[in-house]
């Protein structure tokens, strides 16, 4: 099997790509690149894990392929019921970019008793992101 090919995809659909990309390289620091596309295809965020793809594509670009979902998106916000969990290093300094750009936290930064840091919070999508750091 080809190794660049991953085992699982997710797409989710977001409203700006600029601001996805902001939230998840510029304060989270995750490997999310833009992807590179041919002529035509719609332009796209990646992240590429351990087999995983996390597929990051515009709500209108998603409408125009598939315009029966716009009711589907009217009815259900983005967001609802997805929950994005990532192991990251430099939380205290995550955490601290998160409160200066005033993103919505759910649960503050806390220190667990099973060896690790997290904080949960809101992507600008509203798709809850969980972020864990070992302390051990």
């Amino acid at each position: 099997m080809n190794r660049h090919v991953p085992k699982v995809s997710i797409q989710l659909t977001v409203a700006n790509l600029s601001t996805t990309e902001a939230f998840y390289v510029g304060i989270l620091e995750l490997p999310v690149r833009r992807a590179m596309t041919v002529l035509g295809a719609p332009e796209h965020l990646e992240m590429k894990i351990d087999g995983w793809e996390l597929i990051f594509v515009e709500e209108a670009t998603v409408l125009k392929v598939h315009p029966v979902l716009e009711e589907r998106f009217a009815m259900f916000p983005k967001g609802v019921g997805a929950t994005l969990h990532f192991r990251v290093s430099g939380l205290d300094d995550i955490y601290q970019a998160l409160l200066e750009e005033e993103m919505e936290i759910l649960y503050p930064l806390e220190e667990q008793p099973y060896g690790v840091k997290d904080l949960w919070c809101f992507d600008p999508d509203g798709y809850m992101v969980v972020l864990e750091e070992s302390t051990r």
